[in-house]
């Protein structure tokens, strides 16, 4: 398994952009599906975007398509997330997670996560 630790949250103004980034401190991602959940205070946690092993395949959430894009090197064992036009509905604390097989958009079948990032967008 993988040890994930993420990077790169604050606090931010509507509008604004954010890179943030998960490494992983301990193995490699090459063999993994990596995906990034978001928790908001009060809620349940949410689905936000996955990428393939081979970066062939992503897929985000339906609020997040068109403003937010996931990436990875795993030359650098790195997922990235960049996130646009950020908004208040996108405070969250923002999860990477690790799957071991075809990528998925359930929380329940990631083996690996990280911390998690804190994301504020103020208005």
């Amino acid at each position: 398994q993988v040890q994930l630790v993420e990077s790169g949250g604050g606090l931010v103004q509507a509008g604004a952009s954010l890179n943030i980034s998960c490494t992983a401190s301990a193995g490699t991602i090459t063999n993994y599906a990596m995906a990034w959940f978001r928790q908001a205070p009060g809620k349940e946690r949410e689905f936000v975007a996955v990428i393939s092993q081979n970066i062939d395949t992503t897929f985000y959430g339906d609020s997040m398509s068109g403003r937010f894009t996931i990436s990875r090197d795993n030359a650098k064992n790195a997922v990235y997330l960049q996130m646009n036009s950020l908004q208040p509905g996108d405070t969250a604390v923002y999860y990477c997670a690790a799957r071991g097989l075809i990528a998925s958009l359930r929380e329940s079948e990631y083996e690996c996560w990280g911390q998690g990032t804190q994301v504020t967008v103020s208005s």
